[in-house]
């Protein structure tokens, strides 16, 4: 489990500079004010998460505590929908992916998720000896 914590923490946080720097560069260029900041808000709670997964994966010593496995997998999928739907919605103008409002619901969907694995995370500390 640490591996793939590790491999997916360093994976969001890449694809958040990525991202942030086209943002900053390019997308500023393509997309109104409103859109933008909602990019932007993709792209640093992507970075959050990321550095909190490599904080946990670096931490991690015992590798079979379900609670720390749920509560990895809540934020990893949490960022993808939370952060995910909100680039495709931000850049639906200018990418031509009209009628994709349907992914509207799946952005609280992926902060409810992130909460969880907060929660989880928490649990996890006030349980540990």
């Amino acid at each position: 489990m640490k591996k793939i914590l590790l491999i997916s923490s360093t994976f969001l946080g890449m694809t958040a500079v990525i991202l942030g720097a086209m943002g900053a560069h390019w997308l500023k260029t393509q997309l109104d004010a409103s859109s933008l900041a909602a990019f932007e808000t993709g792209v640093r709670y992507q970075m959050y998460h990321a550095i909190l997964l490599l904080a946990l994966g670096l931490w991690l010593k015992d590798e079979n505590n379900r609670l720390l496995y749920t509560a990895y997998w809540s934020l990893l999928i949490g960022v993808v929908f939370f952060s995910g739907s909100i680039y495709l919605l931000s850049t639906s103008s200018m990418t031509g992916l009209g009628g994709i409002n349907f992914l509207g619901p799946i952005t609280p969907l992926g902060g409810l998720l992130m909460i969880t694995g907060w929660f989880l995370l928490l649990l996890h500390f006030i349980r540990k000896k």
